[in-house]
């Protein structure tokens, strides 16, 4: 039975009374800016009008009569001087207009609290700080916190969320231990629960410390403007990179800084691996990525070990060639994708060798996307059967010149499970959900530069382009669309961006219908007296020889990390 697509109303049907609110809310702001000196003067003469009422009644009775008096004659004389009228009635304006300021008081420094927080977080770093040998310490117990702390800001609840510290200059800042013992004690002393980026100046011998706030989780899978060979990872902090895309963000139209990773035959990180835990959002992320390679024209493979249907939603799709789920299937297709990748490389030597452009066939994407492929190999070592990573060598050493791009996405538990190949080529690395530092450094070969916290939503984590720094990023909301505990607005939008449907063919039972079927192309013979390049020459070595079953992986540690 074909699924009914969500109505439009549960994904976009508050926005015209979010326009609305609005155009309400800048109507209000811009009639108090123009109303602001009538509002000031009305509140000064009801200032006026309380201290003579109350003036009023603290007069004895039997005084109030010559008072009145008094203020009758006082008027009577204004009355008949000449201006007397429009001299009083500027008076009484200006009387009115500074009885009616604003008189909030200014903030200019801590508060109790804040200062007694402050110089707990003093003490705190002392013994790090501190030496016996410095006759002058900048920090020692009882001291000062003002001269070492500057720039100090604090939230609601009067936790510390930027402060700028000075330390002395013998303090090893150059070694990364001594750099983490401060930061650990700065993370447990300012809160838990929140995310610090720690900055340090070792030429000024500064540190300053910042609290994050948290990356958008609202940003649905939607159309992102990019170029074919870009694709969106996730979006980061807006210091982090120099680009912004716009976007739609619960409807509405924002700019966010994204991270970009691009393939092709130009790329320094054509393959990527993605790790995390259940729930941590790499199905989601693998998702995203299939969605906009599919917006480019591209053909993807798909090969889920998991087996929960995460993928059926591309399942006979225009451009998806295959969504498979079992080690009888999962290694036909790699295997198909080896040879495709040989015929690729092929075809194109023999266009350059004749001065022509490569075929259009070898230049159109390939993403070949494994969740979980552990699983795969795993059962197809207890079946007897060749293990299907094995088949993922030439994809990802020769991918990148024939427009094959590999997406491996794996949980931490079954890491030892992937061969050298993998750790070698996915130069594109990405952490995704709560994760220790050091788990963080095995994986992108560099530390985090934020805290990791121990709670975090679906798709956050952190994403290192080849030798590049260390990003924040939060992946777009991508969930199952026939999921119904997912939000209805982002399957909405999941299954607005899916390409339409083609003739399934029927399948083998166990095994999702392929979208179109899969045949090995073996490369054309070689001319007489043509001479391929080494590397050609070993590809063709390579099909000619014959396939020898692959055993299961052994455990090992710690795998190679970093690009």
């Amino acid at each position: 039975m074909a699924r009914r697509p969500l109505p439009r109303i549960l994904s976009n049907g508050t926005t015209p009374l979010a326009r609305g609110r609005d155009l309400a809310r800048t109507a209000a702001d811009s009639a108090t800016d123009v109303l602001h000196p009538l509002l000031v003067i009305g509140r000064g003469l009801r200032v006026l009008a309380s201290a003579g009422r109350r003036k009023w009644t603290q007069t004895a009775k039997d005084k109030r009569g010559p008072a009145l008096f008094l203020g009758a004659a006082c008027v009577l004389v204004v009355a008949l001087v000449p201006y007397g009228p429009l001299i009083a009635l500027v008076t009484l304006m200006a009387a009115a207009a500074w009885h009616g300021r604003d008189r909030t008081p200014v903030k200019t420094g801590p508060s109790e609290a804040e200062t007694e927080r402050l110089g707990a977080l003093y003490e705190a770093l002392v013994p790090y700080f501190s030496i016996p040998e410095d006759p002058n310490p900048l920090f020692a117990h009882g001291g000062e916190w003002d001269k070492a702390f500057s720039g100090h800001a604090f939230d609601e609840a009067g936790r510390v969320t930027r402060l700028r510290i000075r330390y002395p200059a013998y303090f090893t800042d150059g070694e990364a231990a001594s750099r983490a013992r401060i930061e650990t004690v700065l993370h447990a002393k300012s809160g838990r629960g929140r995310e610090y980026l720690f900055e340090w100046d070792e030429e000024a011998n500064q540190l300053d410390l910042t609290v994050l706030p948290p990356l958008p989780t609202a940003i649905a899978a939607q159309p992102f403007v990019t170029s074919p060979g870009e694709t969106v990872l996730g979006f980061t902090d807006a210091t982090a990179v120099q680009r912004t895309l716009p976007v739609l963000e619960d409807g509405e139209p924002r700019d966010a800084p994204p991270v970009i990773w691009r393939t092709g035959p130009r790329s320094t990180e054509p393959h990527l691996l993605a790790v995390g835990r259940p729930g941590s959002g790499a199905s989601s992320l693998l998702r995203s990525i299939a969605l906009q390679a599919l917006h480019h024209g591209g053909e993807v493979l798909i090969v889920e070990g998991g087996g929960s249907g995460e993928f059926s939603c591309l399942t006979g799709r225009t451009g998806v060639l295959a969504v498979e789920c079992g080690p009888a299937g999962a290694l036909a297709t790699l295997e198909w994708a080896a040879r495709e990748t040989e015929r690729r490389l092929i075809a194109a030597h023999r266009a350059r060798e004749a001065g022509l452009p490569a075929p259009e066939d070898t230049r159109r994407p390939l993403w070949i996307l494994l969740d979980r492929p552990s699983v795969l190999a795993h059962l197809a070592t207890a079946e007897g059967s060749p293990d299907p990573l094995a088949q993922l060598q030439v994809p990802l050493r020769h991918g990148r010149a024939a427009h094959v791009t590999v997406v491996v996405a794996e949980q931490f538990d079954h890491l030892e499970l992937l061969n050298d190949a993998v750790w070698q080529h996915t130069r594109a690395r990405i952490v995704l959900g709560p994760a220790a530092a050091q788990q963080i450094t095995d994986v992108l070969g560099l530390p985090p530069h934020t805290t990791p916290t121990a709670q975090v939503p679906p798709g956050r984590g952190y994403a290192r382009l080849g030798s590049g720094p260390v990003h924040r990023v939060q992946v777009p909301a991508t969930p199952d669309p026939y999921d119904d505990a997912a939000h209805p607005g982002h399957r909405q939008a999941v299954l607005e961006l899916l390409p339409g449907r083609q003739v399934p063919s029927p399948g083998g039972p166990g095994r999702v219908a392929l979208a179109k079927p899969l045949h090995i192309v073996q490369p054309p013979a070689r001319a007489q007296g043509l001479s391929l390049d080494p590397e050609l020459d070993e590809l063709e070595a390579f099909d000619d020889a014959e396939e020898v079953p692959a055993e299961t992986p052994p455990a090992r540690g710690p795998w190679p990390v970093g690009p």
